[in-house]
Order: C-alpha cells, then sequence, then structure tokens
C-alpha cells in the first residue's frame, strides 16, 4: 500500500493535466462517466494515502489498497478501473478503490492530519495520540485520523530513530519522547519522498527490512505487533520498551 509521499509523488506527476479538459473517461469503476467526460480538473489534491481528483462540485476519490497502480500516458493489457483521457495524454488506473465525493473537498477532510500538508499540527497529533494512553505506539502511529499517510515503513524508520520499542504503551513514553516521535514522523515523510523520486529509499532503511542493527551490531526482531498485526523491526538493546 503506498504510504503518503508516494502520493504527493503522484500528485507532482499528473500536474500538467491541472485546468485540463477530459475528452473521454471510462474503465471497470462504477462510476458516472458522463459525469466526468468533458470537465474540466480544477485541481489534483492528497490526503495521507487517498488521491483526489477534484471537480467544481465533485472530486473523485482513489485510494490504491495493496496492488493499486497507475500508468501516465501508457496503459497496461488490464482494463483500468480508471481511465482519463485528454486532448494530450492520459491516465489509468488499477486496482484500486474509487467513489465520488460531493460538494467542497474541503468539508470532507482536515488537513492538519496530513503529515505531507502544509497545514499539519504537530500540537494537535500530540494532544490526540496522548489520548490512547493504553494503546501501543505501533498501532496509534498508523492511526490515519492522527498521522494521516503515515505507513508501516515510516512507522518502523521513526522509531528506531527515536529509540522506542514498538509494543511501547503510549501512556508510559515520555511527553519529550512523544514529542521527538511526532516531529520525526514529519521529517522522515519528507525525507521518504526525496528517496523515493530518487529510486533509492530503501537504501536509507535503518530498520525496516533490517537483520542486524547498526548501532548495537546486535540481531533485529521481526514481529506482528499490536492489534493491526503488522510487521515491526526493532532492536531490543536500543529501542527501549516503556510498559
Amino acid at each position: 500500500m503506498p504510504e503518503g509521499p508516494s502520493i504527493v509523488i503522484l500528485k507532482e506527476e499528473v500536474h500538467s493535466f491541472e485546468g485540463k479538459k477530459i475528452i473521454e473517461a471510462n474503465g471497470s469503476a462504477k462510476l458516472d462517466f458522463d459525469r466526468i467526460q468533458n470537465k474540466k480538473i480544477e485541481s489534483f489534491k492528497s490526503w495521507g494515502k487517498h488521491f483526489l481528483i477534484c471537480f467544481d462540485d465533485f472530486t473523485i476519490w482513489i485510494h490504491f489498497l495493496l496492488f493499486g497502480s497507475y500508468l501516465i500516458n501508457e496503459q497496461k493489457a488490464s482494463v483500468p478501473k480508471l481511465s482519463l483521457v485528454f486532448q494530450k495524454g492520459e491516465i489509468n488506473f488499477y486496482a484500486c478503490a474509487i467513489k465520488v465525493l460531493e460538494g467542497d473537498i474541503n468539508s470532507h477532510y482536515d488537513w492538519t492530519e496530513d503529515i505531507m500538508n502544509d497545514d499539519w499540527d504537530a500540537k494537535k497529533a500530540i494532544k490526540k495520540l496522548k489520548e490512547y494512553p493504553n494503546k501501543m505506539i505501533c498501532d496509534v502511529l498508523l492511526d490515519q485520523d492522527i498521522f494521516s499517510g503515515l505507513g508501516n515503513i515510516i512507522k518502523n524508520e521513526v522509531l528506531y530513530r527515536a529509540r522506542i520499542h514498538p509494543e511501547s504503551l503510549v501512556g508510559k513514553i515520555p511527553s519529550k519522547k512523544i514529542k521527538e516521535i511526532v516531529d520525526e514522523s514529519r521529517i522522515y515523510s519528507f525525507e521518504f519522498f526525496k528517496w523515493k523520486k530518487k529510486n533509492e529509499l530503501k537504501k536509507h532503511w535503518l530498520a525496516h527490512t533490517k537483520k542486524i542493527c547498526k548501532r548495537c551490531d546486535l540481531p533485529m526482531f521481526k514481529e506482528y505487533t499490536g492489534t493491526k498485526k503488522r510487521r515491526s523491526f526493532f532492536c531490543t538493546n536500543c529501542q527501549k520498551l516503556h510498559d
């Protein structure tokens, strides 16, 4: 599943189609394609893992799920869920969830929750995070209503940087460390964005999928942690368990 930075990259890649009229719309998604055809795209937006194609009175919402993909000015052999054709160029979306959001897109989203958005509110994230003192930090970091766009890779890397064990209870983690986790979530997301654009993301991983801790030269643990049972990679020597 693409994390927030990857959706921002998509938004950049299709920027040239902003303001352009769709001359043909089709696909296997259950959409009113007649409504889309001949409409001009007002803007592309992202909120966490959601990709948004905004028109004057509605928005097409796209989530790439586990195996979704897109092609710009190219096609796969399979039928796309949504194909948008312009006078010059096309965008094709595959294996994703698609629906329509009616009205002003700003009525559907709180942009302060998106870690890649200019309106991201770190203080608000800290406050909301502390509302779950008995939950593991590995679960709360993946809560899209607090850290929209933060996925499992970012979770593992941020907790490694902050030296916090993923099964630590939020209420037991010192406030200074909570702030560090929130700050690093934002910092790492933009580093992820930069490295992903250069096609060198994996080269910079310190924890995710790693077998040896680079700090301690000891084996890393791989476990499916929290209620979400997502993969966590961590070092029990330098990542403190607060329980």
